[in-house]
């Protein structure tokens, strides 16, 4: 499948703006890991794209991600990517362990991905260029902020991962950045 059929995909099953929003920053952050050691970036990307786009329909566990499982098998999308997709899911652990590198950047990038949007966003210029790993980190502590960000989730992401959470927060800062006019988080920033 190739980025341009992954997107139409996404939008054909998510009309959600956030989400969609969601969708584009995992799939930066996948690329930008990707890059990092040496493996495939477009793969990546796909996978990071491809993560939630049936979770707008089907929203309730095990449905996401199986359901997207299914319509990406029938789509001829490789077993290895849905089994990537797949192991982002807690609850399917059993089923899909996280185990290949791949398989645990998604999961490490997936929560992470909306608190450092949600921090972005509260700053006045609404500017990722605002942000750095300490804001965020701080952010972090108040359980009502970006509330829907399961934090164990963000921790324990960086801990299979095998890096520092605060390395782990700048590195996709750094990402979001590169890609701020795609992901509206240039805010009132010039430059």
């Amino acid at each position: 499948m190739q980025r341009a059929e992954a997107w139409n995909l996404v939008n054909e099953y998510t009309t959600n703006p956030r989400l969609l929003n969601h969708m584009l920053c995992v799939e930066v952050a996948m690329r930008a890991y990707a890059a990092k050691y040496g493996e495939d970036v477009e793969t990546w990307g796909l996978i990071g794209l491809l993560h939630d786009f049936d979770y707008e329909r089907w929203p309730e566990p095990p449905d996401h991600p199986l359901q997207g499982e299914r319509i990406l098998a029938e789509r001829g999308v490789s077993a290895e990517l849905r089994y990537t997709i797949c192991s982002h899911a807690d609850y399917l652990q059993d089923q899909y362990p996280r185990r290949r590198l791949v398989d645990k950047v998604l999961y490490a990038v997936d929560e992470l991905s909306g608190l450092i949007v949600a921090t972005a966003l509260v700053k006045p210029s609404k500017s990722i260029f605002e942000v750095d790993a300490d804001s965020v980190l701080k952010k972090m502590k108040d359980k009502r902020f970006a509330a829907g960000v399961n934090r164990e989730d963000v921790v324990r992401g960086a801990q299979e991962l095998e890096i520092d959470l605060k390395e782990h927060i700048a590195f996709m800062i750094e990402a979001f950045k590169e890609a701020c006019d795609t992901l509206g988080l240039r805010g009132s920033h010039q430059g």
